[in-house]
Formats: C-alpha cells, structure tokens, sequence
C-alpha cells in the first residue's frame, strides 16, 4: 500500500505542517519586510541588510540545529509519553543556544566591518551593513531564547502559540519599518537603523510572550525556571551526540547560504541584490518544505519511540508521495508570481533581469528540494539517524558544489545565473541518495533510555 489509510496521521500531518509553515512564513516576513521597504528606499540599503542578513542565518541555522537536535531525542521520549526527559533535554538546549548567540554577538561586536566585508567589497554597502548590524545584533539572544522555547512546543504538539506571535512580530516589524525608514508622523528619516530598531523591537517582544506562555499558561509540559538552570548530565552526553551532526549540519548549511552571498557579491553590485531579492522570495515559499520536514521528524520520532516499525514503513511512503507534491505546487508557485513580485521593488535594468533568472532558476530547485530535504532532515534525521545528513552535506556541498562555484566565478568567469546554478547543484546530487537510503530503513535509530526519568541525574 502506497499511502497510508490513517486519518490522524494525515490530521496530525497536516496540522503541523500548516502551523509550522505559517510560523516560518511570518518570521521570514519579518526579514522580507525589511527587504521591500529598503528596496524601496536605496539599493545600497538593501544590499547591506542583505549582507547582515547572511550571518544571522548563520546564527539561524545553529540554533535551529540546537533545536532540532533537541526535538530528534525529545520527540522519542514523548512517544513514550514520558515529559521529564523532554524538559531536561530543553534545558541543555537552551544554555547551548544561549553559547552560540553570545559568541556570534561577541564576534560581530569586535570585528564589524571584517563581518560584513566578507560578503562584498563595496565600501558604501559595508557601511550601510555595519550601520544595521549595531543594532540588530542585540536581537541575537532574544531569537535563541525563542527558538529553543518553542523548539519545545513543537515536541508536544503544541505549535499555534509560535503561529500567534509570529504575526505579532511582524505586525510590530512592519509598523516600525513604516514609521523609521523613511522618517514619518514626525519621527526622524532613519534607514538602514531604521529597519534594525523595528527587527530587534519584534524578537524582545516575540521572547517575551513566547516565554509568558511556555513559563506560566503551557498545561502539557509544564517547565518552569528552575528546569531551564539544571543541567543533566546523562541526557547531555545523549542530546550532544544526537545533536552535533544536526548543528555541524546546520551550520555548513549556513555557511553554505552564506558563501553564495560572498561569490555573486565579488562578482558585482547587480549580482548581490538580485540575489538578495530572489533568495527572500525562495526562502518565503520554501516554509512550505520547512514545516512539511519539521512535521515529519516529529512524527517521525514519536512513531520510532513507540517501536511501531510497521507505521514507520507505512508513513515513510506517505511522506515521499506528500513531499513531492509539495515541491510541485511550490516551483509552480514561484515560477508564475515572479514578475508581480518583482514590481514591488525599484531596481536597475540589469539587476532585474538577473533578479528574474535566479528565480526561475529556484523555481525548479524547489521541486527537488522538497523531496530530498524533508526526507533527510525530516524523515531520516527524525528517525534517529542524524549523522547521515551531516555525511551527504560534507561530501556534496563542500567537495563538490562549493569547490566548483568557487572554479566558475573566479577562474572560469562564468555569468552570475551559471554560477548560481552551480551553487544550487546539491539541491538535485541529493535526492537519489534520499531516495535508496530512505526506502532502505536502516536509519531507524531508538536513542531513548529504558526508564527515562530514573536514569537521569541532574548536576
């Protein structure tokens, strides 16, 4: 049987993926606002937001890693409806996600310009970047503190709250960006800072709320402070090797995301915006992609620690079928909203029509995308198996992509849509590995321990 008859799993599926995407869709909206406001107010602007905007995906990737890390164990332990190990496992999370923001805040703090001036060349993009990150830095802390928080919720099945105060922020972020840029109802023209004012006001009030809710009103795990300060050392050692692969992951991913931004911004100004327009466009409707894998890991990982393998099969084929219609629909999508999007932003000739070709390029990694990301990072890393992806990105992105956009830019002088092309190419050299390792279930992995609560020992 292909699909599985199981109506909760598609409720269940379905409710997640949903609320994850819109979540994602909102945070994103978030960056995206700052990105068509700017547009509209000085290419420059927009470039070096662009620039800074690399490294907190940077730090996105990591703590969705930390995070993620978390939800691959925790998610087992909830399986076998024990709580206990899932708020132990969410204390470790949050002092490591609280690690890494305060050393990308500390490194950004010292070496601004050097942070930005990786990405591009162009002095007066420098400048407007370093302008933006002196104020946005201050967010980093706050986004971590969320994101572990939540990371939680979504172990439990409890993710509208995420949904909720995502439009919060957003609705906050765009009201400032109106306000702030371009100096209205009195308040001074501000720009670049503007935008940075509104970005980091919406991630303290987003941890605010998200911290009132898990802290005080959450019924299902009931955490308090006292359990985000202890430390268990026995979960620990388990959440760090579950967890590694899926930060060293994330953070090559980032890293990755990060290096297309420093090849098409040395090749030229045109380059860097119209990639900074089509990749906030693709990142939007690859939320989709986002919470279908979010949702499947979670599934996936409560299903494995049950140690039901006959639904794991089951759903496993579920999953490839819903994620390749997935992919479908999201290229088509991008592929025919591209032109009316691309009118809301006041752009040159030439860095429009890049702009217009790195879309129909993303277009079609879409399709391959949403298959091969939610079956490894969802399916098979939810599963238990979280050094399989670590493995495939090593060996695809960084010995084969990234040494051959690197050939194409700068020795080859290939055109920037060639190279973005190139950049893209794992997206495809990772679906057939997907595909066999996927259908071949040895990535089940049970990472609980017998007992849970009784073998764990808080220090």
């Amino acid at each position: 049987m292909l699909l599985t008859r199981d109506k909760d799993f598609y409720r269940s599926f379905l409710r997640l993926m949903s609320a994850l995407m819109l979540q994602q869709a909102v945070v994103l909206s978030v960056n995206l606002a700052d990105n068509v406001m700017l547009g509209g107010y000085s290419e420059t602007a927009l470039s070096g937001v662009a620039a800074v905007n690399q490294i907190q995906f940077i730090l996105q990737q990591l703590v969705f890693g930390i995070s993620n890390g978390m939800v691959v164990l925790a998610s087992q332990y909830w399986g076998q409806k024990k709580a206990e190990p899932v708020r132990r496992l969410m204390a470790v999370a949050f002092w490591a996600a609280l690690a890494i923001a305060a050393l990308l805040f500390a490194l950004v703090s010292l070496f601004p310009h050097g942070a930005v001036g990786i990405f591009t060349n162009d002095e007066a993009i420098v400048r407007q970047g370093m302008d933006y990150l002196a104020i946005v830095r201050f967010s980093y802390l706050f986004f971590a503190v969320t994101t572990i928080l939540l990371g939680g919720m979504r172990v439990v099945e409890k993710v509208n709250i995420a949904l909720y105060v995502s439009i919060v922020a957003l609705f906050l972020n765009c009201s400032i960006n109106y306000t702030l840029i371009n100096g209205r109802f009195g308040f001074p023209e501000m720009g670049v800072r503007g935008a940075a004012i509104g970005t980091l006001t919406a991630r303290i009030v987003e941890c605010l709320i998200v911290a009132f809710y898990v802290l005080c009103k959450d019924r299902r795990l009931r955490v308090r402070v006292r359990d985000l300060i202890r430390i268990d050392s026995v979960l620990a050692k388990d959440y760090l090797r579950v967890s590694l692969p899926v930060v060293a992951t994330g953070f090559l991913w980032g890293c990755n995301t990060a290096l297309q931004t420093v090849i098409l911004g040395h090749m030229s100004s045109s380059a860097i915006a119209a990639h900074s327009i089509s990749s906030t466009i693709f990142l939007f409707l690859k939320v989709t992609s986002v919470g279908a894998s979010s949702a499947a890991a979670v599934l996936t990982g409560k299903t494995v620690g049950t140690g039901n393998l006959a639904k794991i099969r089951e759903y496993t084929r579920t999953f490839q079928v819903l994620f390749l219609g997935i992919g479908i629909l999201l290229g088509a999508a991008l592929f025919f909203i591209r032109i009316p999007l691309l009118g809301l932003y006041s752009l040159e000739p030439q860095t429009r029509e890049l702009a217009n070709a790195f879309i129909l390029i993303e277009s079609t990694v879409l399709v391959v995308m949403s298959y091969q990301m939610c079956m490894n990072t969802g399916v098979i890393c939810g599963g238990g198996d979280t050094r399989y992806v670590m493995v495939m990105d090593l060996i695809v992105i960084w010995g084969i992509v990234i040494p051959l956009s690197f050939a194409s830019a700068f020795l080859w002088n290939a055109s920037p849509v060639v190279v973005l092309l190139v950049l893209n190419a794992d997206q495809y050299l990772k679906c057939i590995p997907a595909a066999v390792y996927g259908n071949s279930f040895r990535w089940i992995r049970l990472l609980t321990r017998p007992g849970g609560e009784e073998e764990s020992s808080a220090g």
